[in-house]
Order: C-alpha cells, then structure tokens, then sequence
C-alpha cells in the first residue's frame, strides 16, 4: 500500500480491514491463495495505488468449486434458524467494521464517504432481513381431489449460487444476494468487479472471522478475483444452478443465453435508463431534490440514477431555471471530504464515454443549459473527475436511448399526463421511475397497468436507491431479476410439489384401475 495514501484516514482503515500491500484474490473461508497475475488498484480518488491483488487461475477456480461443493453437503443440513444466526453475526461484524469498509468503497470506487457508508448500512440492513427470514421459508398446504391424500409445496437449497458484481455498488449486492442464499442453505462463489477488488477482499476478511468463530468448513464463502475467462466459467458451470449476474445489458443478454443453454437459474440485474415526471401539480422543491440528487449521486454511476427528467410545459422552465441554479451550487472533489456532493468516475474509460455521449447529444440537436467538461488542476489530478450537465433533448434521439455512466441529465418537455408515460416507457431498459405530483389521480394513474412498466414506481421519491424490504430490479432490457426483500428467496430456492397417500388404497388418474 503506498504511504501516501494515509490522508482521511484511508491507510488505518485497510489495515483493519486486513488489506495489504500484495493480496491474494481467491477465498473459501479463511484459506486464501491464488495462482494467476496480479492486478493493480488505483483510487479514482487520486490516481494513487492501493494495493495489489494476484488473481484465480483455473487451477484456483477448479479448487473453489470442489470446496463448495463439499461445503454445501454439511451447510444445508444446518437448520435455517441456525443460519440466520450465522448470518446475525455477519451483519454484526459489518456494523464493527462499518466506517473502515464505508471509506475503502468510498475510496476504491469514488462515490462520497456518506454513499460509502450508506452502502454498508444496506448490507447490515439485508443481514437483519435474512434473520427473520430464516424463520419463514414457508410452504403451501393445498387439498387434494382425492380421499386420504395431502398436497403441500415445500422449497429446497439449490446449492452453489454464483454471485457476479459490478464496480458500482461493489459490496452492497453482493450482500444482497449472498444473505438470502445463505439462509435458504445455499453456498456462494463471488467473482467481484476487476475494477474494486480490494472491497470484495476485505468483505471476505470480515466474513472469514464468523466463520472460524462458529467451526464452519471451508468453501461456504468463496471468493474469486480473476479475468473474465475464467469468470466466464461461472457462468457455463452446470455444477453452479444459479447465477446472479449485475452488470450492463449488453453482457447479460450473454450471461442470460449461456445460463439457459445449461438449463440454469439466472437473475440479471442490468441496464437502467430512469426518468422523473415532474407534473404542473408537483411539490417543485421536492422534485429538484429528487431529481439533483438522482442525476448527480455516485456520480451518475447507480443503475437508478435519473437520467430523464419529464416535466410538464406550464412548470418546464421553472425546473430548468432551479436544476441551473443548483447544479452552480455543487461541490466537486475527494469523495472522503464530506463537503463535496460528486466525486470521480471509476476510471478513464468512463470519462471516454462521459465525453462522447455529450458529443451525440450536441451532434442529435441536444441544447445544454449546464455544459459538461472534465475537470483539470489542483484535486482532480486522476482525471476521473466531471462537471454533471444538462441537456434539452427529444426522448427519440439514440444517446438519450441508450444508459450513459455518467452525470448526464436530459430534459423532455410535455403536455399531457398520457403523453409523459409514453416517453417515460419508450425506451428499451425498466428499471426505475417516479412521478412527482400531489394530484391522487396522477400517481394512481401513473402506478395502474397504465402507467409506468418499470420493476420500481415511486410517487414522489426518486427513481434513486431503494429499501431492503422490496424487492429490486426491473424489466425490458433491465433483465427481469428481482434481489433483496419481499419473496425473492424463492429464487435461491427450488420449488417441490409433494402428495402423502396415508390411505391403503392407489386410486389412479381418470378411473384406470390394474386388477393385480
């Protein structure tokens, strides 16, 4: 780890974390190896390394997945009750550890230390979720048409769950997914984001200490840090039932074929393309919060942040005047100094795209009122940092069609409630959407069949971040996956149907009857 690296109190925090100058990308518990190269990660931060981290091999992953297989024979026989304790403990030690792995995903990634934070607060949130879950993996008792017989549905482990994350949430939906697997008696394989490695480690580190405190065998968390052939292997693994894939639509749509070709599980977390309609009945100051906050938060890099903004023509340019005026007022720099709202984006390959997506808005007729650019000099040495921006565009051009990672805002204009749905749902992704209005036939209308076709439908809440206790994802191009709360268990878990004859007869279906 580079001593430089020591400002905001970073370099205390990794060693906590047991992060070193060299680590080792391949977990299954407390034992940790690897056999392929190394990597280098830099913070977006400040262009600094922080550490590196020698990646799987396919001798590693080979080893990975014999561990939890064998891991899984013990671990499903454990009593659900008993692992949500299991699980108890993991969300416990993520409350000890919360302001050391808020501040590595704050700097690993470059979203602000208060979104770092709030990240690890969702991880101890689905831990509390999964606990009293694990009390409630209910069945379903039906009759029967048949005398002395009983029809009931009950659900089983499924086994190794893959879990493939992306760099911009980089702990939370891992936790997501790996809360409820575990509960449901599943193992889980990792294969986090090459862009932040160092917090997928630490995660491991945390988890490894509960573990070794409760005698659990090796291979119930696994860990793999490596290239994407041999992640590739996840993905085509008939030993791996279900994959959890978050990532663009672009590799899902890959994930999801390859995944169905083995006749496997797949929960595809893909693509967003977001919009607010601010209605001429909307609370105006709600809405520029609503709306500032999910174009600019992580730095327009969350798959709900606000890329469209609908608005109504009689308050159209009084939103524009507001959204003007605060986007002056926001502070761009470290994402560690809690004063600033934007921090960087992950790395310059974002920037590339930052730059050209404002290029074929410009080239499509698009009409900036906050103009766009990447940031230069003294703090913004990594030049990964940009200036959030504004465009006046037409719903139909293909850069306001297409999911840009980036501070992007589009403003569409509308005259009717109907006509705003239409835009709202013409375009390819699903995931997020919000109207903004105090008029109760409005919302209602825009949360009817209707209304918006997204996976999430807020009514005067953002279209940005979500709670544990719904379920999370969208649909169209979005994937049609669902993580975190409300039944989602179920698919971390296979379905069976059972029928008990407790009669001494075999009544046979459509009369058949065998004289033996």
């Amino acid at each position: 780890m580079s001593k430089k690296n020591n400002h905001h109190g970073i370099e205390k925090s990794l060693k906590k974390l047991g992060i070193q100058s060299e680590n080792k990308g391949v977990s299954t518990g407390n034992k940790c190896f690897a056999s392929g190269k190394s990597i280098e990660s830099f913070s977006p931060t400040d262009a600094k390394l922080i550490a590196k981290v020698k990646m799987g091999s396919d001798k590693d992953y080979d080893k990975i997945i014999e561990t939890a297989k064998h891991a899984f024979k013990e671990f499903r026989q454990i009593p659900a009750p008993k692992r949500g304790e299991i699980v108890r403990q993991f969300g416990n030690k993520f409350r000890e550890y919360k302001e050391d792995l808020g501040k590595l995903v704050s700097y690993e990634m470059g979203k602000s230390l208060q979104e770092g934070l709030g990240e690890v607060q969702e991880m101890i949130d689905i831990c509390d979720f999964a606990v009293g879950l694990s009390r409630q993996l209910h069945g379903f008792t039906m009759h029967s048409e048949r005398p002395g017989h009983r029809m009931y549905e009950q659900y089983h482990p499924l086994g190794i769950v893959g879990i493939i994350s992306a760099f911009n949430f980089p702990v939370a939906v891992w936790s997501w997914n790996t809360a409820l697997a575990w509960i449901c008696g599943n193992v889980t394989i990792w294969k986090p984001s090459g862009k932040v490695p160092l917090c997928a480690i630490a995660c491991q580190n945390i988890i490894a200490e509960v573990l070794k405190e409760n005698r659990l065998p090796e291979g119930i968390s696994n860990l793999m840090v490596c290239d994407r052939e041999v992640g590739n292997r996840l993905v085509n693994d008939k030993n791996i039932p279900l994959i959890s894939f978050t990532g663009s639509t672009e590799v899902g749509r890959m994930v999801g074929k390859n995944v169905a070709e083995r006749f496997g599980k797949s929960i595809l977390e893909l693509g967003g393309n977001n919009a607010i309609i601010i209605t001429e009945n909307a609370d105006l100051n709600m809405s520029i919060i609503g709306a500032v906050f999910g174009a600019v938060g992580t730095a327009g890099q969350r798959c709900t942040s606000t890329r469209r903004l609908i608005v109504h023509e009689s308050v159209y340019d009084e939103v524009k005047k507001r959204l003007v005026k605060a986007y002056k007022q926001l502070k761009i720099g470290n994402p560690l100094d809690e004063k600033n709202h934007v921090g960087p984006l992950i790395d310059k390959s974002a920037v590339e795209q930052y730059e050209n997506s404002i290029k074929k808005c410009k080239k499509e007729g698009g009409k900036f009122v906050v103009d766009g650019e990447v940031l230069k000099g003294k703090g913004y040495e990594s030049g990964c940092y940009v200036k959030p921006c504004i465009a006046e565009v037409k719903n139909s051009y293909a850069i306001v069609q297409h999911e840009t990672f980036a501070p992007i805002l589009y403003l569409i204009k509308y005259k009717t409630l109907e006509e705003a749905i239409e835009i709202q749902n013409d375009v390819p992704q699903g995931l997020s959407s919000a109207i903004m209005t105090q008029n109760l036939r409005e919302a209602e209308l825009f949360l009817s069949h209707l209304g918006s076709d997204c996976g999430i439908a807020n009514v005067n809440i953002g279209t940005s971040g979500a709670e544990i206790g719904g379920a999370f994802g969208g649909e169209k191009e979005t994937g049609g996956g669902r993580e975190s709360g409300s039944d989602v268990w179920k698919y971390y878990m296979r379905r069976q149907t059972n029928t008990i004859n407790f009669t001494t007869q075999l009544p046979l279906a459509q009369g058949i009857k065998f004289d033996i």
